[in-house]
C-alpha cells in the first residue's frame, strides 16, 4: 500500500471476526490485503484468517509481552511510508486485547491512526441482551481472585449503566456466584457464550437463575463468555417531588435540559424524567 517515501503511512486498527469468518467486512479484507505489514496478537491465528481469504501480507507478532519492544519498529515503518494493520485474535483490538501502547505511541508521534470497525463481542452481546442501552459501561475482565473480584464488583454495584464484562469459561461460575453475592441474586443479566459460532447460546434471567442455568446446561463449560448485567436501579423519587422540580426547571430550560438536570438531582431514569417533562410541558401549553 506504500505510495511515497515522503508521505507517512497509516496505522489501521482492524476489527476481525469473533467466530464466524463470514462476518469480516469488505473494507477489512481490502485493508489487510493492501497493508505493507500486519501486526498481529498471534501470527498463527491470524495466518489462518488470511489464508481463508487468500491474503499474503507479511505478519509481525505484537502481543502484550512484546508490544513495547515492537512499537519503535512499527512507528519507524510508518514514518517511512508503510501502512500497518493492527489486529487481535478476534474482535476489535484494544478492547481487553493488546494495542493500547502502540496506538498511543503512534498518535503521540503525530501519525495517522484509522479505525476499520467491525466485530466486537461486547457490542454483539449487548445487541441481543434486551437490557437498557442508554448508558453502558464496558468493564473488561474482572480480577481472577475472588476477593479482588468482589472488591471490583463493590465499585460497580451502584453503577446505573448496564455493565458489559468478559469472562473466561473456567471462572464464569465463580464470577456469577460473586455477582450474586455483591450485586444481588435478583439483578437481571445475560450470559452470551460462543457468539456467532456453531454453539452460540444466550442465557437470560436473574443472576440467581443464570447460576442455575449454567450449572444445568451440558455445554456451559466450553467457549468464551460475554456477560451483560443490568445497572443498579435508581432510588425512586416521589411523583410529587419529580413534578415539582420539573415544573420549576421547565420555566427556564428546554424539555431535554430539564430532564437531564432532574436526573442529576434525583437520580431517576432519564427516560422517565424526559417523558414526564413532555407531559408537563404539553399540559401547560394546553392550559395556555
Amino acid at each position: 500500500m506504500t505510495t511515497s517515501q515522503d508521505k507517512p503511512g497509516t496505522l489501521f486498527v482492524v476489527a476481525t471476526p469473533i467466530g464466524n469468518l463470514d462476518d469480516i467486512s469488505v473494507r477489512a479484507r481490502t485493508v489487510l490485503a493492501r497493508a505493507d505489514l500486519i501486526a498481529a496478537e498471534d501470527t498463527r491465528h491470524t495466518r489462518r484468517l488470511l489464508q481463508r481469504f487468500g491474503i499474503a501480507t507479511p505478519l509481525l507478532s505484537c502481543h502484550e509481552h512484546n508490544e513495547l519492544d515492537r512499537t519503535p519498529d512499527i512507528v519507524a515503518r510508518l514514518h517511512s511510508g508503510a501502512d500497518v494493520a493492527l489486529v487481535s485474535d478476534a474482535g476489535t483490538p484494544l478492547l481487553s486485547d493488546p494495542g493500547f501502547r502502540l496506538v498511543s505511541a503512534v498518535a503521540a508521534a503525530g501519525l495517522r491512526v484509522s479505525p476499520v470497525p467491525g466485530c466486537s463481542a461486547a457490542m454483539a452481546a449487548l445487541s441481543v441482551a434486551g437490557l437498557p442501552t442508554d448508558q453502558v459501561l464496558f468493564a473488561g475482565f474482572l480480577p481472577a481472585s475472588s476477593s479482588k473480584r468482589r472488591a471490583r464488583l463493590e465499585e460497580l454495584r451502584e453503577q446505573p449503566a448496564t455493565l458489559v464484562l468478559y469472562e473466561a469459561v473456567h471462572r464464569v461460575h465463580d464470577s456469577i456466584a460473586d455477582m450474586r453475592a455483591v450485586l444481588g441474586p435478583e439483578r437481571q443479566a445475560v450470559a452470551a457464550r460462543e457468539l456467532t459460532k456453531l454453539h452460540e447460546t444466550v442465557y437470560r434471567g436473574t443472576l440467581g437463575q443464570l447460576a442455575q442455568q449454567l450449572a444445568d446446561a451440558p455445554g456451559a463449560d466450553k467457549g468464551e463468555y460475554t456477560l451483560v448485567i443490568a445497572g443498579a436501579a435508581a432510588a425512586p423519587a416521589g411523583a410529587a417531588e419529580l413534578d415539582r422540580i420539573l415544573q420549576i426547571l421547565l420555566r427556564y430550560m428546554s424539555v431535554r435540559q430539564a430532564a437531564d438536570a432532574t436526573v442529576a438531582i434525583l437520580g431517576v431514569r432519564r427516560n422517565a424524567a424526559y417523558r414526564r417533562a413532555l407531559e408537563i410541558r404539553d399540559s401547560s401549553d394546553a392550559e395556555d
